[in-house]
């Protein structure tokens, strides 16, 4: 996966929006106001923090030493670095990026939730 394919992916979901708001090197991707993903837009290889259940999060991080850790500069009992280096799939990938996301959507207010059905 490369950085064009991470955005489309994220952007086709339903209430996200795009925006540096920590300055212009890092991409960060909101729904409904809450952030989901953050990528360095010159990380290479490219890598990127996804929100995660704790235990799934400590899982992911046994499987998967080479391409999984604790987010750098982040609550790393929620959040993950994921890298991508050729060992996961775009898949696992993508299947990381909805966990994320549909984290954040529990998290919302019903009438939020509601709305992006």
């Amino acid at each position: 996966m490369h950085i064009e394919q991470l955005r489309d992916y994220c952007l086709r979901k339903p209430g996200v929006t795009e925006g540096c708001p920590f300055g212009p090197d890092t991409l960060v991707f909101k729904v409904t106001g809450k952030i989901f993903l953050l990528t360095g837009m010159d990380s290479q290889p490219l890598s990127f923090n996804v929100k995660c259940d704790p235990a799934y999060a400590l899982e992911l991080r046994e499987q998967h030493p080479h391409s999984v850790s604790g987010a750098y500069h982040m609550n790393k009992k929620h959040w993950n670095t994921v890298v991508c280096n050729g060992e996961l799939d775009d898949r696992t990938l993508a299947r990381f990026i909805d966990h994320s996301y549909d984290l954040v959507v529990a998290g919302l207010p019903r009438k939020d939730r509601e709305m992006l059905r």
